[in-house]
């Protein structure tokens, strides 16, 4: 079959114009060991990682399609967990940029995560109320905690106790016990939603922040730490309201008995800290020594805290102390009896506030071993700052070191136009007009302007003009960069401008209800002797509504406007008299555009319609439900009758104008695109959006044929459709607290469909090897067995160590969802395989794990099947003998690895490297502080 049309693939060839999301958070992470230099931020579905001191983008983490909605660093500094829109998480190594662990558990937006500090374990919070916890290292996940009845905002592990916290918007706090996976307590002290949370002082206070100004102090007391006879008292004291260690052993065993939740952890509210701002908490966090708070609202100032440690909680009472009984003696009284004791203002002490130049989204902090603390900000209008704070001056006063600003805009970009090399493209937004080369993506020129709704490259691509929102027209020279003239053109907003093929002058359509003819022209330049470029207005065409888009016909011999009545009016451009109305939609015509022939005309509305009429005599060739949302803008090809449209939807199509079909869409975006543009090639198409990106899609050599497209349409709305079933449920299992981890997804259906046609391969091939031993037999010498050719492509293996081969293959962390889809036809095969396997001592790890989920889910089946009841017991023995074998090794490893520490600390010779570092650090410190001496006597 011949192909009857060709079209070529357009495919994405960058993403710029960005600088960071405002959908996740900032992040401090190491590159190279060097901390407090790179931070990471999500960029739409990437990573961007820019080094804040050269203000480039150093690492780019690709992500897939959806956006990204959470950061977190490990402890170790060599990775990042990303969390995604759609609930999947990604942990990238920050070493190789790649993503070397994915895990699927969420329905909807990863909204909290958080590493333990040892990083061996990652707990996700998210919108779908779920919280779970995954095994880093075994690549898995371990369990689901239920409880919350609304998004979970903040989740932080203990790092003394096996215990996590939780806060959600349903106004609670939960503590869980993750030895038994259970809620133990809950905190319900808040009237409005829990946005923010930190422990502070060790882990002995946990701070809450919601939607008023108060900070609420809680304070943690471990159970067995009252118990604890040898517990020191200031521990005890520390920060209790007065009276309250008397009575915490008498509480204490009432509580034991009346309340099960107490017996691990005590949680009292001690008092509250009040913030400066009126609104919501966004961000609370501390740094990693926890000595400093930090909170923003949804305004544009960081409140910065710092927390006293417990020594110099200490030296203040000491102080306290010695002060009342100085008190005491100048009033000649006794010595004061209560103790005394600081307030909570005292403890948690205000530092400053820092003023960002636009709303914060959210910060992280860094704080150095000389006291200087790193704050990064990232801001809702595409901007980071860096602020460093010097804590140890008198008025501790915030610098802003660096601002990341160059690579994008700070509002959405309204129009784009390209230049006639296909080089150049300009971008320009409510406050600045920018030059880009196409090839480096690099911002040539940037230049202040007014809020701007149209642009073009004026011939010659010297100079550009942009059309503004109060009406005026200004003119860039962009060799200089400079405004060189601004003109008042129409009394309302410039919606549209275009330039005549004549290439001699413009037209411009405005909120004036007026079409204005427009001339350029050379005028003499009072500063210079040569003559510059200006703009000559010649005619006007006044109308009965306000003009929404203007183009010209190629022969420059009609006129189409767009009017506010959701008609296009065509006229004739010599007379300026009326040739057709083109009515039909019902919304008003937001684009349009007329082919390179001046045959079609393609109008795109708001109400969600493309049309396309003929020029001749104004009939309606075609109407096409184009997006679903307001069409924004329309653009043929050059030299086609293709044309593209951007939608409110997000999406950018392709179609074709003379069979009305639908080509491709080009999916990228997360928010409505406002326009694009083509280069004069059509080789690249470039759109903007109220994501912040601007985003390239180049023309490829790659035939696109129509049925495969809608196949692999078909094919992706399937996979959609999988991920939103009912999930599989375990037979006989009520749904609790806890769950399993994972969720069904098309990846694991497919892992569980290749396990299973490895079964039936291995069934096939023992039959086979039957009938071969027969005929062998019967024909009393050997003939040639058939090999199978998939296990010839393995290396001739034999059909059992095939099926452990795709078992390998299945990812860790979709291995329990690929065996809970997986028939039970296929079990009683798979544990015969499993006794093999282990008896021969291979990956016995990995097939205990996967037995004893298999024992768990089929446990019915499996107990009343006879014929599996030798199988069972054979299993027993082997995984026992095993398993045992293993934890030996490992013992032994272990006790052998502590013997050669013990024996290198042993020879005083040899130092560890971190010591030495240390130790010459030290030195040094000691050296300049004798210079300074010196320097101080002289």
């Amino acid at each position: 079959m011949g192909l009857t049309r060709q079209y070529l693939r357009y495919g994405p060839a960058a993403l710029f114009g960005l600088v960071a999301s405002a959908r996740g958070n900032a992040a401090f992470v190491a590159l190279r060991g060097e901390r407090g230099r790179c931070v990471a931020v999500p960029a739409c579905e990437h990573v961007f990682v820019w080094d804040t001191r050269k203000g480039e983008k150093v690492l780019i983490l690709k992500g897939l399609k959806q956006e990204v909605s959470c950061l977190c660093p490990s402890p170790d500094g060599l990775h990042l967990a990303v969390g995604y829109e759609d609930g999947s998480i990604r942990v990238f190594s920050l070493l190789s940029g790649e993503a070397n662990i994915t895990f699927n558990g969420h329905k909807a937006a990863v909204t909290a995560l958080q590493y333990d500090h040892l990083g061996g374990r990652l707990v996700s919070g998210s919108k779908d109320t779920d919280v779970i916890v995954w095994d880093v290292i075994n690549e898995s996940g371990l369990y689901r905690l239920r409880g919350h009845k609304d998004a979970v905002t903040q989740v932080l592990f203990l790092k003394e106790k096996n215990l996590l916290v939780t806060s959600g918007k349903d106004t609670l706090v939960k503590w869980w016990d993750l030895d038994t996976q259970h809620c133990f307590k809950t905190l319900v002290g808040h009237r409005t939603e829990v946005w923010g949370m930190a422990l502070i002082s060790e882990e002995k206070r946990l701070i809450t922040g919601s939607a008023d100004s108060e900070l609420r102090v809680w304070d943690i007391t471990y159970i067995q730490e009252v118990k604890d006879p040898e517990e020191p008292e200031s521990k005890k004291s520390k920060g209790s309201s007065p009276g309250a260690e008397e009575n915490a052993e008498e509480d204490e065993t009432l509580e034991l008995d009346e309340c099960p939740e107490e017996r691990l952890v005590k949680c009292s509210k001690v008092g509250s800290i009040m913030r400066e701002g009126r609104d919501r908490i966004v961000t609370l966090a501390t740094d990693r020594t926890g000595k400093i708070l930090a909170c923003h609202g949804t305004g544009a100032v960081l409140e910065v805290f710092s927390v006293l440690s417990e020594e110099e909680v200490q030296k203040k009472l000491e102080k306290k102390m010695k002060k009342a009984k100085k008190k005491a003696k100048q009033n000649s009284e006794e010595e004061p009896e209560r103790s005394v004791e600081l307030s909570l203002q005292e403890e948690i002490q205000r530092v400053t506030n820092i003023r960002a130049s636009s709303k914060i989204k959210s910060f992280d902090l860094i704080l150095s071993p000389k006291g200087e603390l790193k704050i990064v900000l990232l801001l809702q209008n595409n901007i980071i700052e860096l602020y460093n704070l010097n804590l140890s001056a008198q008025v501790p006063q915030a610098v802003c070191a660096s601002k990341i600003t160059i690579g994008g805009h700070r509002s959405d970009v309204r129009t784009l136009a390209f230049s006639s090399d296909n080089i150049a493209i300009l971008s320009a937004a409510a406050e600045s007009v920018k030059i880009w080369n196409r090839s480096t993506l690099q911002c040539i020129r940037t230049m202040d302007c007014e809020y701007a709704l149209c642009s073009l490259f004026v011939p010659g691509d010297r100079q550009v003009i942009v059309g503004t929102k109060t009406g005026k027209l200004q003119l860039y020279d962009l060799a200089s960069g400079s405004l060189m003239e601004t003109l008042n053109a129409h009394d309302g907003a410039v919606w549209s401008i275009a330039l005549s093929p004549d290439q001699r002058g413009f037209v411009t359509g405005g909120a004036d209800k007026c079409v204005k003819f427009w001339e350029f022209e050379l005028v003499k330049d009072e500063s210079s002797v040569q003559k510059r470029l200006s703009m000559k207005h010649v005619r006007v065409l006044q109308l009965d509504e306000d003009v929404l888009c203007v183009r010209y016909s190629p022969n420059q011999k009609l006129l189409a406007v767009s009017l506010l009545d959701c008609t296009v009016k065509i006229f004739y451009i010599d007379t300026l008299k009326f040739f057709l109305s083109l009515y039909g939609h019902k919304l008003p015509v937001l684009c349009m555009d007329i082919s390179y022939d001046g045959t079609l005309i393609a109008t795109g509305s708001a109400d969600r319609n493309v049309k396309i009429w003929g020029l001749d005599f104004g009939d309606c060739h075609r109407s096409l439900f184009a997006h679903d949302d307001s069409v924004m803008y329309l653009q043929f090809v050059a030299k086609s009758h293709l044309f593209f449209t951007a939608g409110k939807d997000s999406k950018i199509k392709q179609w074709d104008a003379d069979k009305f079909e639908h080509i491709q869409t080009l999916e990228g975006h997360h928010q409505e695109v406002w326009c694009l543009a083509l280069s004069p090639n059509g080789d690249y198409v470039v759109s903007a959006s109220h994501d912040k990106s601007l985003r390239l899609w180049e023309r490829t050599r790659e035939p696109l044929v129509l049925e495969e497209e809608r196949e692999m349409q078909r094919e992706a709305e399937y996979e959609e459709s999988v991920a939103k079933e009912e999930q599989p449920v375990v037979a006989g299992e009520t749904q609790g607290e806890a769950g399993l981890a994972g969720k069904k997804t098309i990846e694991t259906i497919k892992a569980a469909e290749r396990i299973m046609e490895a079964i039936e391969l291995y069934r096939e091939e023992m039959a086979k090897l039957t009938e071969h031993k027969a005929i062998c037999k019967a024909a009393g010498k050997e003939v040639p067995f058939p090999v199978n050719p998939i296990l010839r492509a393995y290396g001739n293996i034999t059909p059992s160590a095939y099926v452990l081969e795709v078992f390998k293959k299945v990812k860790s962390s979709e291995l329990e969802e690929s065996l809970l889809v997986l028939p039970f036809s296929y079990v009683p095969d798979l544990l015969r395989l499993f006794n093999e396997y282990i008896h021969l001592g291979s990956e016995v790890e990995l097939l205990c794990r996967a037995l004893l989920f298999l024992l768990k889910i089929h446990f019915g089946q499996i107990t009343s099947n006879h014929m599996l009841v030798t199988v069972i017991e054979n299993l027993k023995k082997t995984t026992i003998s095993r398993v045992s074998e293993a934890r030996d090794v490992l013992g032994f490893n272990m006790a052998g690895l502590q013997y050669l520490k013990r024996e290198i600390e042993a020879k005083d010779e040899v130092t560890f490297f971190a010591d030495a570092t240390d130790r010459f650090e030290e030195k040094k410190r000691k050296r300049k502080k004798k210079e300074k001496m010196v320097l101080a006597v002289l």
